[in-house]
């Protein structure tokens, strides 16, 4: 154990070693994690889980939206092309799942932008074919 003095002349011990990575962190950064980046982590983490097969093979969410220190906290979800209205008259069940999920009413809103089906393809596997000498 080592003891450092600070301007106060106040000691501090230190152990040697593994620290946690919150202490190394700087407060700007606590602060912007802290806000909604583990929501949206465990969200995208547990996305089939929340919502169910049926919904999370039409969309999945990028982003959390929210402006200020509002509680009008909005999900915004990439769907596939043609796929819309199926998510459309799910977004209330959607925002009831997932706000069952963590206990308390975090999204109020959720916000679709539709993107092709050929972005969605990552899912498939590719495979590499050799060359025969």
């Amino acid at each position: 154990m080592h003891k450092k003095k600070n301007n106060n002349s106040l000691t501090k011990n230190f152990i040697q070693g593994l620290r946690p990575l919150s202490s190394t962190l700087p407060q700007q950064i606590k602060k912007v994690l802290k806000k909604n980046g583990f929501n949206l982590s465990s969200i995208v983490d547990n996305w089939t889980k929340i919502i169910g097969n049926e919904i999370s093979n039409n969309c999945y969410p990028i982003n959390i939206k929210a402006p200020g220190n509002s509680k009008d906290v909005t999900l915004i979800l990439n769907v596939i092309h043609g796929k819309e209205i199926d998510v459309e008259y799910n977004k209330k069940n959607i925002v009831d799942k997932i706000n069952s999920y963590f206990g308390y009413i975090f999204i109020k809103n959720i916000q679709i932008k539709t993107i092709n089906t050929k972005l969605m393809s990552s899912k498939k596997t590719v495979s590499i074919k050799k060359k025969k000498k």
